[in-house]
Order: C-alpha cells, then structure tokens, then sequence
C-alpha cells in the first residue's frame, strides 16, 4: 500500500497545485502504477528504496519493449515528478532521476494536407442527410478553428457566439482562448443548428453540439471514424486523422502569412516551441518565397 498511498497524495498534491484536468491526472496515475509496478518486481516495496540504476533498468526496458522516446519522455517526466515531490517533503534525502536527462526525441512532421485537399475531403459529407450537414458543420469547425478532436466534441453551445464571429474554447488545463469563426464554417454551423440538430435531437436535450441521432454527443473515436470516411471518399490517405485538420489550420495560416505569436495563440499552445514544428513548410513554398523576395532570384 506504500506506493498506492504516495502516488494517491502526489496526484492529489498536483491538482491542486498545477490544476491538471482529469485526463491528465489519469495519465500521471497510468505512468506512476506502471513504474510501482515494475519497481515492486525488483523488490521495491515502497518508493524510498528505489535507486538512479533501477530507474534506468526501467526506461530500457521501455525500450525493449518498443515504447517510443517521445512516451518515454512523458513517463520519465511524471516519475521525476514525482520524487521531487518526496524530495520536497522529506520522504527521501536525494531523487533517483536527478542524473538522468530525457531520451532525444526526433520531431516528426505532422501530415499536412494540401489547401486543395482539405477542400475535396469537406465536399465529401452529404448535406441533404441530418448526419451529412452535421458532418459538413463539424469538418468546418475543426479546420477553420483549429480545434483539438477533444475540443471539437464537447464543444457546448454556450461557447458558440455566431452573432460576434466566433468560438470561446477551453483547451487544454481549462484555459480559454477565443477562436474566430471563418464564413464557410460559420454558415454550415447556422445550417447545422438550425436543420439538422434539432431533428438528430428528437425531443431530447443536450448541451453540447454536435450530436448522435440518439441525442448523445458524438465519441472521440466517432470523430476519427468520420474522419476516416471522408477522407477515403475524396481519394486522400488512410492515415488522415482528426489532428490532421489542425495542422493544417496552423500550416496554412503561416503558409499565408500570419505571424508564430498568433498561431500560438489561436492553437493554445503554452509554448511557442510547439508551434514551431509548422514552420516546416514545404520546399515549393520556400522556393517561391526565395524567387519573389531575393534580390538575386
């Protein structure tokens, strides 16, 4: 009970302290019953016994068993996490992680579909059926918003403001940010609200937006399923998903444009580092940038 103990005050320490959402929490607690785990079948009983050797014996067994460095780094961070914060109460005198750097992550580029791509997969949806123009209203939203597949499907219609232009949105670690609505998705949204969720709802009631023929709001792995669909019909890859929309919103915002600081904001990022992985444009693009602006083209 030692280690359930420890990590049940860790987690409740960091809730309070970081306001961590429920998501992540469960994720903290994944990676920490993971390590106890592990720790307790080398005969560590409870966390004061466990050393710098045994945590690198952990992370390589991570990676024998095909665990990839970037979710190496993630769990690594939430046991580091956590001993700082035995540390910080005196549990233990020294942390075992406090040598050990994180596993070096290569950055892979996203799938970034082209601007006439995105335009063949939001064709796809048939509007003349109620899950059709929900569909259309729904791949509107997420490329002209930018929105998480979690922020999309639990988007509630209090955060709709269609009379001023756009979506109040709470991201990750309940942060709000304001997201302006482009016209196209704007007008399928009025559409949608107007002619299909009252029909999906039937005498039902629901806060939330997009919605079932049950009533019920649609799933995560509903969304990656309409996503899927559509992008087979309009002839794109398989391997099209949700966040795809996303990186497309950010691409082709600075492929036209528009300023890092905005993006982040508009994405929600807390660090502008993560935006930066959309500054990979491509090199045709960089190419007609290089052609129309040296002075030696």
């Amino acid at each position: 009970m030692a280690w359930q103990n420890d990590i049940d005050d860790y987690l409740a320490f960091i809730a309070v302290e970081k306001g961590l959402s429920n998501k992540t929490l469960e994720a903290y607690s994944f990676d920490m019953l993971e390590f106890a785990s592990f720790a307790k079948s080398q005969g560590k009983k409870e966390p004061e016994g466990v050393t710098t050797k045994l945590v690198l014996n952990w992370l390589s067994h991570l990676k024998k068993s095909g665990v990839t460095p970037a979710t190496m780094a993630r769990k690594l961070s939430s046991v580091r996490g956590f001993f700082r914060y035995l540390l910080m109460e005196g549990r233990i005198k020294a942390s075992p992680t406090s040598v050990i750097g994180n596993p070096k992550i290569g950055r892979k580029l996203p799938l970034v579909l082209t601007p006439q791509e995105v335009e063949r997969l939001l064709a796809q949806p048939d509007t003349g059926s109620l899950t059709g123009l929900r569909d259309r209203a729904l791949l509107e939203i997420l490329y002209s918003c930018g929105l998480r597949a979690s922020e999309a499907v639990t988007l509630k219609l209090s955060q709709i403001h269609l009379q001023e232009g756009f979506l109040k949105i709470v991201g990750k670690g309940n942060k709000e940010r304001i997201v302006p609505l482009g016209e196209e998705a704007t007008f399928w949204l009025k559409e949608y609200l107007a002619k299909g969720r009252p029909k999906l709802l039937k005498n039902a009631n629901s806060y939330f937006c997009f919605v079932g023929r049950r009533g019920k709001p649609i799933s995560r792995q509903r969304l990656w399923q309409i996503i899927k669909k559509y992008s087979l019909m309009a002839g794109l890859s398989d391997k099209v998903y949700p966040h795809c929309l996303r990186h497309c919103f950010a691409t082709h915002l600075l492929e036209g444009g528009a300023d890092l600081r905005a993006v982040q904001l508009l994405l929600g990022h807390s660090d502008i580092g993560t935006t930066q992985i959309y500054t990979h444009i491509d090199t045709g693009y960089l190419r007609k940038v290089h052609r129309t602006f040296h002075p030696r083209p």
